[in-house]
Order: C-alpha cells, then structure tokens, then sequence
C-alpha cells in the first residue's frame, strides 16, 4: 500500500481526479485532521456478475423488511458509518472527509443506499460514482443484515443503469461472501481506465423500493 500525507486544501475536483486515477483518501484516527492517500497493490472489487446473495439474504429481501431509499439522508448515513462500534472501535472518518464527500454528494457524485424500517434508519452505505465505476467506501447497520440489504440493492442498481466496476477497496470475509476478489494494481488500472472513458451515469435521487 502506497501512502502519502496530504498536505493541500482538498476539493471535490481534486478528490474526484485521484479516484480517477486509482487513489483514494484515509485517515488514520477520527481525531486526525489530516488525509493520506491510499494505492493498494492488490485492491478488492466484486466483478458484477459474480455477485453472491446467500440464501438467507435473499429470503429477507423476499419478505421486503426493509424500504430502500437513494440520497435521501446522505450526510447521516456518513455520521451513522464513522460511529464507533463494538465491532468497530475506531473509525478513518474525521470531519475533513465528512466535509468533503457531503460536497461531492452536492455535486451529483456521491451517493447513499440507506435502509429503513418503521420510518428509522436502520443501515446503509456511501461511496462515489465517477464514469461506470461505484467507489463504495462504508457501511453501517443497526438491524440485522440491513447493510446487506442495501449492497445486493447497489449491484441490482448498477447492472440495471450499466455500471462496469464496483470497487471495495480492500477484500473482507463479509466482502467475500458475497463475491469479493482481490486483483493486482495493474489489473485494477485497466477496468479503470475502461470505466472512465464512459460518461459518468447518474443516480437517481429519490428512487424508493421494497427490499
């Protein structure tokens, strides 16, 4: 992994450039205000048409548990992520990366998959779209299997809109049940530059359904 401490004024133009170009922002602490930027050698993707719903997923999106919503409540689902849990005692999300996504988001390139229930909002995820490529960055669940419910709904979305790479970052166990590779630098660099010469697909705002 490639760092380098950022030490300019981060825009939404320069984040969206480094993503277009392989790199992503960190921190190391949510009490550091400062950035690096991140170049794994071996990156996580899930390929889009190797997805995975086990099965006891999909009997919950079956029984519509969960209402799933786009952008509806973007800037809490990012608060939601960066809180710290038993399973997540510490968190890379400090107010410099809360600021500078809610600009991307304001500026159509950043998104959120949230699930509801009751009228509560019970998990979700965020990440940044840029040419056919979703850059999912994290998620958080309060319900069971409610950030699950929201990534199955993301693949759905971006097969149906023609999106040609999902991007994880990094490969996790959880990741990979549901279909997670790990690939080289160099291969990730070739679906990248595939994905950017397409003209970025838009999200719909306020696409509401069943899961």
């Amino acid at each position: 992994m490639t760092k380098q401490t950022d030490k300019m004024m981060l825009t939404p133009q320069i984040l969206l450039k480094a993503y277009s170009c392989g790199l992503f922002p960190m921190s190391e602490s949510a009490d550091d205000p400062e950035l690096f930027w991140v170049d794994p050698e071996v990156r996580g993707i899930i390929p889009l048409d190797q997805f995975h719903i086990p099965r006891s997923l999909k009997k919950v999106i079956n029984r519509n548990v969960f209402e799933i919503k786009i952008n509806t409540e973007f800037a809490r689902v990012m608060r939601e992520c960066a809180k710290e849990t038993d399973d997540r005692p510490t968190t890379w999300i400090n107010d410099t990366i809360l600021k500078l996504y809610q600009d991307l988001f304001v500026s159509g390139h950043a998104h959120s998959i949230e699930a509801w229930k009751d009228g509560e909002l019970v998990g979700g995820l965020y990440g940044v779209s840029l040419g056919s490529a979703f850059f999912g960055e994290s998620m958080f669940s309060r319900e069971t299997d409610a950030s699950k419910v929201c990534l199955a709904f993301l693949v759905k979305h971006m097969i149906k809109n023609k999106f040609t790479l999902l991007d994880t970052q990094f490969t996790t166990d959880h990741l990979m049940r549901f279909g997670a590779i790990d690939i080289s630098r160099d291969e990730y660099a070739i679906l990248l530059s595939k994905a950017m010469e397409v003209m970025s697909i838009p999200f719909n705002p306020t696409i509401t359904e069943q899961s």
